[in-house]
């Protein structure tokens, strides 16, 4: 079993995903390896909340230029995290 730490990167704070925090959906940057049933019970065990559903997407890298070096930028893994009515909700705005 992964530690939830591990599994659970980043939240994504953007204008789409403040928008859908007041539906409880709540973004975050995954292990790309993760599947829906370790990102559920990582969500659970760090924040204490219970979640509903949870739905995810590969991002693939963007070519990206340097002068005249090129590359691509990272690719990686989002999961958007539905909470339970019932649940409380997750605050990233406060410090721990």
């Amino acid at each position: 079993m992964k530690d939830p730490r591990d599994v659970i990167k980043r939240p994504v704070i953007t204008e789409h995903s403040t928008d859908i925090m007041a539906d409880k959906k709540y973004t975050f940057v995954v292990d790309r390896k993760a599947n829906k049933s370790e990102i559920k019970r990582a969500v659970e065990g760090i924040f204490g909340v219970k979640v509903s559903k949870v739905n995810t997407l590969n991002v693939k890298g963007k070519p990206k230029r340097f002068g005249r070096y090129s590359g691509y930028t990272s690719a990686r893994k989002k999961a958007v995290v539905t909470l339970t009515p019932d649940s409380n909700e997750i605050n990233f705005y406060e410090g721990v």
